[in-house]
């Protein structure tokens, strides 16, 4: 038998402990970044979600798509401002993110879900009132603050042996509106509600590094009482703190760990959860 076959099979049984450990627990995935465009590492991501899913494993995505939102807007002849890192939405730009994250965006990886072997359901936040937000500030437009958030829907979803796909649009409280929500705020909400074990949010770095331009300064753990520290040392800078807040909030509020992982890394989910080798970084 070659050492390849032998190799495989040491993969599989290294597996074994975590596929046991995580069996019938919910993880969220933040699903973004490069790993949303790149079709080779968007791919491996849906190939990861359908495996933990197939064995027995609760997974919910959820997604973003700020580049898409920006490209059609381009298109419209509307330019793209940011306050703060977050989009500027008047009402024309909150009825394009409705139809581009509740429709194109979430569809899309709906059917790459299914088309790859999974069984994927779209749902954005307004069905059966998932998220329900109020106006952060004025100077954002219509960008919300989740203020509920009813996770019966995605419970019902996974009870029935969907892969639930949830795009980060809320339902308003405060006006006849919807509001633009932050996918990273809106997937650590969802895993709090959800009870989950753990959250993942996949973004283009490779976690937290003490040396921003040396990725072999990567800090494999991180309790949540570091966390000040390192924001004060400029290790947790620009736009890693609102990352780094949403998942010390998670954690805080009842989910396990999470963790900072590097999309750009092919499979880095199955890394991540079912292997010995840890590549990103956890906040617990």
């Amino acid at each position: 038998m070659s050492s390849s076959h032998v190799e495989r099979a040491q993969v599989l049984a290294e597996a074994l402990p975590y596929i046991q450990k995580y069996y019938g627990k919910t993880i969220v995935v933040k699903y973004g970044g490069n790993a949303m465009i790149s079709e080779e590492l968007r791919r491996a991501v849906i190939s990861d979600i359908i495996l933990l899913h197939l064995v027995g494993i609760r997974v919910v995505v959820v997604h973003g798509g700020g580049p898409e939102i920006t490209d059609m807007l381009r298109r419209l002849g509307k330019p793209s401002e940011f306050v703060d890192g977050l989009r500027y939405t008047d009402q024309e730009t909150m009825d394009v993110v409705q139809q581009v994250l509740c429709g194109k965006v979430n569809k899309d990886l709906v059917a790459t879900l299914n088309r790859m072997g999974g069984r994927a359901l779209g749902l954005c936040g307004m069905d059966a009132g998932l998220f329900q937000a109020r106006k952060l500030d004025e100077k954002y437009g219509l960008v919300g603050e989740v203020v509920q958030v009813d996770p019966a829907v995605v419970n019902d979803a996974l009870a029935v042996g969907y892969i639930p796909v949830v795009s980060t649009v809320a339902q308003g409280v405060d006006g006849e509106t919807a509001y633009n929500i932050n996918a990273d705020t809106a997937a650590a909400k969802l895993a709090v509600a959800l009870h989950a074990e753990k959250l993942i949010l996949l973004t283009d770095v490779r976690g937290l590094l003490r040396d921003p331009k040396d990725e072999d300064t990567l800090i494999p753990e991180v309790g949540l009482s570091q966390v000040p520290g390192l924001v004060k040392d400029g290790v947790i800078q620009g736009g890693m703190i609102p990352k780094v807040d949403c998942c010390v909030e998670a954690v805080r509020s009842g989910v396990k760990n999470t963790i900072i992982l590097d999309g750009r890394i092919p499979h880095s989910i199955l890394i991540e959860l079912l292997s010995d080798s840890g590549i990103g970084t956890m906040l617990l």
